[in-house]
């Protein structure tokens, strides 16, 4: 039963998230934390943090994690298989229709009308994550954090891994009690 609900995880996001792996983390992140309960917010945000860190992919990164801790070896191959077999699915029934329609100016329209409601999902989660850090560290802590990445990626042009990796640093030295 656990392989199955895996898959659901991972499958049902790879279908609804139009627009690839920053745009189905949302709802990754619904069926992982509310859904299923395999994780808190905080948990979450740490694999985001981790898959974020890490070249390729981020979506198949995380299936496989979360699938591996729920179901070892054989659950990290059903979440990577589920979160790539939507896009087998569509390229292989829909690649002709999808060429053939490329240039009508309703699949432009939709894609239009698509963008905004990811942007909202995007924008609830980093509220989720603002909070969720809020509620763990204080805002002292959290505004140093967000105004020191967004210095580091926005100004200095540091690669985003370097800024994880410095904000995972800082946090178990000032935030967990290594010192």
């Amino acid at each position: 039963m656990i392989y199955w609900q895996i898959f659901l995880a991972f499958f049902i996001p790879g279908i609804l998230g139009y627009g690839g792996g920053p745009a189905s983390i949302p709802l990754v992140e619904n069926e992982v934390v509310d859904r299923f309960g395999w994780m808190n917010v905080n948990e979450f945000s740490e694999v985001l943090a981790m898959g974020n860190a890490l070249p390729g992919p981020i979506a198949t990164k995380m299936a496989g994690y979360i699938g591996f801790e729920q179901g070892g070896v054989l659950g990290a191959i059903v979440g990577v298989f589920a979160t790539v077999a939507p896009s087998l699915i569509l390229m292989v029934v829909l690649l002709g229709i999808l060429y053939k329609f490329k240039d009508s100016p309703k699949v432009k329209r939709m894609t239009l009308f698509i963008r905004p409601t990811i942007a909202v999902l995007l924008g609830v989660m980093a509220y989720e994550f603002f909070k969720s850090s809020y509620e763990g560290a204080g805002l002292l802590q959290t505004a140093f954090l967000i105004v020191a990445s967004y210095l580091l990626l926005e100004r200095f042009k540091v690669h985003p891994a370097f800024v994880i990796m410095g904000a995972l640093g800082y946090g178990a030295v000032f935030l967990g009690g290594i010192i």
